[in-house]
């Protein structure tokens, strides 16, 4: 139910926030509200196949989904195969249809190494390194793309299900050190990331440029108050925040309806948050209980970045709200991983 509460709710507002920018900028086209009406069906059929589908159940069969994933990031790196945009060579296009691996990696990854944590028996060295190789290959591949709002949200979940897991503390001083090495070097690789820090820091000095995104959306935000402007009322949306029905969307959001309108939404994301987590404990089969506590902190994770992001809690990273903002793949997805979580769940009952 939270689910289709935040589907809907973001249709809404791809049509509030969308409208006017893919006039101008894709006239003649499919308006964006009626794409994501579309995406939500195909979804929702999606969904009730794999919520239905027992194969998913077993824990080997996601050994073979994390290899096709693997393979689907290097695939999106070869020229002529994976698509660039904004920077990020990101896609897969199949005809009219996009792809985008990352996303997938993600899920297959999270739930293949619950998988593999319900088999040790000990927690000797080479086990807790295989683990950790299987981390880091498709986040290295996902960083080569780049997209590093996607590899924060994977390395963040696996660290809590290595947690739930009884992982030795001592791990995470090592990783957090790591870590903070190479968040260094990939900041000297690519000197946008810097920008990206220093417009979070102060996006005033360059509002123009790098602070564009947060000077635009904070303008959306500060005059709106407790209620907004009202519904299809923002100022933003014409053509002063860049495509305002993606990754900024919570802006517009609160610009229409406020910070009692936004809060309102922040708790339909505890709720389905409470509600995975509620599902998890009732399980009797352990790897379920990693996966569905992996899945839900994933798409709560990936929600609470992006609105630090909005609000200015944190540098722009080009993560999406999940089952809000605009887009087929994320929404797709995102919905998939509901229905993961149901699939287990149901197993739960049979039990």
């Amino acid at each position: 139910m939270c689910a289709i509460a935040l589907s809907l709710i973001g249709i809404v507002f791809i049509f509030s926030a969308g409208t006017y920018w893919g006039n101008v900028h894709y006239r003649g086209q499919t308006p964006f509200y009626l794409k994501q009406s579309i995406y939500f069906v195909i979804a929702l059929i999606i969904c009730v196949g794999v919520m239905r589908w027992e194969l998913l159940q077993r824990q080997k069969v996601w050994g073979i989904f994390y290899i096709v994933s693997i393979g689907l990031l290097i695939a999106v790196l070869i020229p002529g195969i994976g698509i660039v945009r904004n920077g990020s060579q990101s896609w897969i296009g199949i005809g009219a249809l996009t792809i985008q691996p990352a996303e997938i990696a993600k899920v297959t990854t999270i739930i293949y190494l619950s998988a593999l944590l319900t088999q040790r028996k000990s927690y000797e060295r080479i086990v807790q390194w295989k683990h950790f190789i299987i981390l880091i290959i498709p986040s290295i591949l996902i960083m080569m793309q780049p997209d590093f709002g996607a590899v924060f949200i994977l390395v963040v979940v696996v660290l809590i299900v290595f947690f739930l897991a009884q992982y030795p503390i001592r791990l995470y001083v090592i990783l957090i050190s790591v870590g903070i090495v190479g968040l260094v070097a990939l900041i000297i690789a690519a000197p946008y990331r810097l920008k990206r820090i220093e417009a979070f820091i102060n996006p005033w000095a360059d509002p123009l440029g790098s602070g564009f995104q947060a000077v635009q959306s904070l303008f959306a935000i500060g005059p709106a108050g407790l209620f907004g402007h009202g519904l299809l009322k923002s100022r933003q949306k014409y053509l002063y925040l860049p495509e305002p029905q993606n990754d900024f969307i919570f802006a517009i959001i609160l610009e229409e309806i406020g910070l009692v309108g936004g809060m309102g939404l922040l708790l339909i994301f505890a709720c389905f948050l409470i509600f995975g987590y509620r599902l998890a404990l009732q399980c009797n089969n352990v790897f379920h209980f990693y996966a569905i506590c992996g899945l839900t902190t994933m798409i709560a994770v990936q929600a609470a970045l992006n609105i630090g992001v909005v609000i200015n809690l944190l540098p722009v990273t080009g993560v999406t709200l999940p089952f809000i903002s605009y887009g087929g793949t994320s929404l797709v997805v995102v919905w998939v991983t509901v229905a993961l979580i149901l699939n287990f769940a149901n197993e739960r009952r049979k039990e």
